[in-house]
């Protein structure tokens, strides 16, 4: 494409989640300005594993101006508060990464540095007493709540699970009442620019043509434009996180629905229950090298709430991310840019904070080549950093059941998670980056969970004595409770959605 050649035309290969949560914000935000075409056939199936989300989904919705009831009803949605992790430090152990705060957050010290110092006396705090999501979670109860009433304490940070199938086509009305064009077919051929080997043109099987200006590649794993087209390569992260087999199964619902979301570890991979309101989504995520499809199988199948909807489907990946999302005018969205397995439900969120940083680097009078290598090293830095947190939980099991866990406990981290362990170890400290997707707290609650308790803590825990320290906690723990006995119970909200 010129470099002063207008970007009028965009074209979306690939429908899906990735596909129409990309023409959504598209044609909400530059719709006056550009024209979308979205391209996917019907004979092609998509992934469908990311039906858990975290909450700068939130955003995202309220940037489309998405009606909550709506939405919900629409998508057989449910609430999340957060993720609970079963049998990862040890067989027995469970814990919660729950959304929001925990506790009271002081100046230049985080809340946990109080709790630390509660377990160097040996008070008998768990560190989740001090967590409204995961108070309320447990209790299975939900409400909007902005803020605690009578305190300066934040209320509750939520997100969704919901059926991956049905949210795109809750985007695909949105995007089509707001003028996104969709033309069925497969792609025959791509022909380029013979002068610089941009995309200029999908051949569809029926003869149809389909020009771009811009093309934004939601192809899934097939990665028809980034890779098999552009062939920009692929960095291989199956040496930090080995599994590359999924099956997903759905199974009957059991109540009550659940507000979180669950990922219980067995012997030679992890199983992730995700409850919606007329299923639960379930799936079994391991390596080949240590287990077999017929022992995933077995052991997802024997594990299940309810009776199996269907037949396992099984997902082959290869965890690692596109060393060049953006090449030429080509964009990858969604699995064309790479794969992290769902363990921390961000593979809908990386959908979105794509999109976002597309828009914010969307090209007027041509792609520059400095934006394209901008938006590159920003996605890589994303793409890293979650990356580190995915593998902070297999790297910290205990377990000793199966050479499967025994090597992801023995295994090298990359340098950026061993500074960040090393740190919280020895300090309690945690360094995050800047626009860093998971938070201080995040962190915190994984490392605690699964056994580390930090050899030091902030001085300033020490501004008050032992009896104030324990009147602290103990008051903050009387708010949580009293204020999640006054939620109302998550089925009350789903209720309410769908009447």
């Amino acid at each position: 494409m010129q470099a002063n050649k207008p970007v009028r035309e965009v074209v979306i290969l690939g429908g899906g989640t990735a596909g129409w949560i990309s023409a959504s914000l598209l044609v909400k935000l530059l719709g006056k300005s550009i024209r979308i075409t979205l391209v996917e056939s019907d004979e092609i199936g998509i992934v469908g594993v990311g039906e858990a989300t975290i909450p700068p989904i939130m955003t995202f919705n309220a940037a489309l101006g998405i009606d909550e009831k709506a939405f919900v009803r629409a998508t057989k949605g449910t609430i999340k508060l957060g993720i609970e992790f079963e049998n990862w430090r040890q067989i027995g152990d469970r814990y919660m990464h729950a959304f929001g705060s925990i506790g009271k957050e002081f100046p230049s010290c985080n809340f946990h540095h109080f709790w630390v110092r509660s377990q160097k006396l040996g008070m008998p705090y768990d560190f989740w007493d001090f967590s409204l999501a995961y108070q309320a979670a447990v209790q299975h109860k939900f409400g909007h709540l902005a803020k605690i009433d009578g305190v300066n304490l934040p209320g509750l940070s939520y997100a969704y699970h919901f059926d991956a199938g049905l949210y795109a086509q809750f985007l695909r009305q949105f995007s089509e009442n707001l003028g996104v064009r969709r033309i069925e077919g497969k792609v025959s051929q791509v022909l380029r620019h013979a002068d610089n080997g941009d995309v200029a043109t999908l051949v569809l099987q029926n003869g149809e043509q389909v020009h771009g200006d811009l093309f934004i590649d939601c192809s899934g794993l097939h990665a028809l434009l980034i890779e098999k087209t552009l062939n920009t390569g692929y960095e291989d992260w199956s040496h930090w996180l080995p599994a590359d087999s999924a099956l997903a199964v759905p199974c009957a619902s059991v109540e009550p629905i659940t507000p979180y979301t669950k990922s219980i570890a067995h012997a030679k991979g992890w199983q992730w229950r995700i409850p919606l309101q007329h299923r639960i989504g379930n799936g079994f995520v391991y390596s080949s090298k240590y287990c077999s499809d017929e022992e995933a199988k077995a052991t997802l199948l024997a594990n299940l709430d309810g009776e199996p909807l269907a037949e396992p489907r099984k997902i082959s990946f290869k965890t690692g991310r596109r060393r060049k999302q953006w090449s030429h005018n080509v964009v990858s969205i969604g699995l064309s840019s790479g794969f992290l397995e769902p363990l921390e439900s961000t593979s809908i969120h990386l959908i979105q904070s794509g999109v976002l940083r597309l828009l914010k680097f969307f090209p007027n009078n041509g792609i520059s080549p400095a934006m394209r290598d901008e938006f590159n090293r920003l996605s890589q830095i994303e793409f890293e950093q979650i990356r580190d947190f995915i593998i902070l939980h297999y790297k910290l099991n205990e377990r000793t059941d199966s050479q499967y866990w025994l090597d992801c406990a023995r295994m090298d981290v990359p340098e950026t998670l061993r500074r960040k362990m090393a740190m919280f170890r020895e300090t309690g400290m945690v360094q995050r980056e800047q626009d860093e997707l998971f938070s201080e707290i995040a962190w915190q609650q994984v490392m605690i969970g699964q056994g580390v308790l930090p050899a030091d803590y902030h001085s300033m825990a020490n501004a008050i004595d032992e009896t104030a320290l324990k009147e602290l906690l103990d008051n903050l723990k009387a708010v949580m409770q009293v204020t999640v006995n006054r939620l109302p119970a998550h089925q009350d909200f789903i209720d309410f959605c769908v009447r």
